[in-house]
């Protein structure tokens, strides 16, 4: 009877693709929806991912993520290195200032100021000069940070009108000068890092160059990197750090974790992304609900049939969830691989997209239910069926 039920699903064409575009949809909406999320997500960790080669990351016990902080004394650095299986520290400065561009327009930026000795975290340069430009005086690299059009600007006007001639803004580029709070800023490279979220233009430069740059405080440590030494994990040497030092630490998976669960819990357009989410995703179980039931009512004279030939209820049940559990297994995946190829091209468009594991897990479970559901609200009239009443009315 299973084979039976696979011919009643593929013998009509244009029913069969039909029911499988609509899964296939449902399942690429929702899938889709789950990667833009990630995506976003993905970026709000941008700077913990930026150092693949931290192992711990050092911070003021009221700090919850990379976006929120507080700032800590010089001196931690010294604390955190006296922990037994510590091997390297490295110091971090974050903050905001508005920066004067070569048109006179005020943009704000975020700077980050990496370590002077290691110039880890620092964006690599086309020309791999990162390593030496950097450490020039007032030196500093740009990045949009996943933004549109903040790097944008004009040359300054001359008595015989622009100096560009087309009149057309310009992307900032290497030599151009730019003031932070009263200080010459000069451009050694335009850098592609990760972008942010949210989207905000960056200007990397060195410790000791950000604490020139940026306003006076008594407190301008952001974050202290430290790097285990060989044998000891991440996790291990984070718990020794805070009974020793008791300051926050965390590994650099935790504290990516820790940044998502912040930004989940106070960022309104996080939350509505996952509203965004939610919707996709009842979309989607609800075309699939919808679509496996009028693929059934429309097969009842074949029900009928095989009723009217002795075919039981059980039997019936058996053929109905088979044909839903084909056409959804199907359909979710060419929805996934949809999905998969739209990625591609996401990823080159800019658009944030990542597909983790409980993506198409996820889907696929959603699809499950849908198809159980669909199939349970069929097998009302199919178990109900009088075959009598179906061929009278034919």
């Amino acid at each position: 009877m299973i084979r039976i039920a696979v011919k009643m699903l593929v013998g009509d064409v244009s029913k069969f693709g039909g029911l499988l575009a609509g899964i296939a949809f449902a399942a690429f909406l929702a899938a889709f929806a789950s990667c833009y999320f990630a995506g976003f997500m993905t970026r709000s960790f941008a700077l913990v991912a930026e150092h693949p080669g931290a192992d711990v990351w050092v911070m003021d016990p009221t700090t919850v993520s990379s976006e929120q902080f507080a700032n800590m004394p010089a001196s931690v650095r010294d604390r955190v290195g006296s922990v037994a299986g510590v091997a390297l520290t490295e110091m971090m400065a974050i903050g905001a200032a508005d920066a004067r561009l070569p048109d006179g327009r005020l943009q704000p930026f975020q700077i980050i100021g990496v370590d002077d000795a290691t110039l880890a975290g620092a964006p690599a340069l086309p020309d791999a000069r990162a390593d030496t430009a950097l450490r020039a005086p007032d030196a500093a690299i740009v990045d949009a940070g996943g933004s549109e059009g903040k790097l944008d600007t004009y040359d300054r006007p001359t008595l015989g009108g622009l100096a560009n001639e087309t009149g057309r803004p310009r992307r900032l580029h290497r030599d151009d000068v730019l003031s932070v709070n009263d200080h010459r800023i000069v451009l050694v490279g335009v850098s592609h890092s990760l972008p942010r979220f949210p989207p905000h233009p960056l200007l990397y430069m060195t410790y000791s160059n950000a604490l020139r740059v940026l306003p006076a405080e008594r407190l301008r440590t952001s974050f202290v990197i430290a790097h285990a030494r060989p044998g000891l994990s991440a996790r291990a040497l984070a718990v020794r750090i805070e009974r020793q030092t008791g300051l926050h630490a965390r590994s650099a998976a935790d504290f990516e974790s820790d940044t998502v669960r912040w930004f989940l819990a106070t960022s309104e357009d996080v939350g509505d992304i996952a509203t965004m989410l939610t919707i996709a995703a009842f979309v989607g179980f609800g075309l699939t609900t919808v679509m496996l039931y009028i693929f059934t009512s429309e097969n009842l004279r074949q029900y009928a049939v095989l009723k009217a030939m002795g075919a039981g209820a059980g039997t019936l049940r058996l053929m109905l969830f088979a044909q839903s559990g084909i056409s959804g297994l199907l359909g979710t995946g060419v929805g996934l691989g949809l999905c998969t190829a739209a990625g591609l091209y996401a990823g080159k468009a800019g658009m944030p997209f990542r597909m983790l594991w409980w993506t198409p897990v996820g889907v696929l479970a959603l699809n499950t239910v849908a198809c159980s559901v669909a199939s349970l609200i069929s097998l009302w009239p199919v178990q109900h069926l009088d075959p009598a009443s179906v061929f009278a009315g034919n």
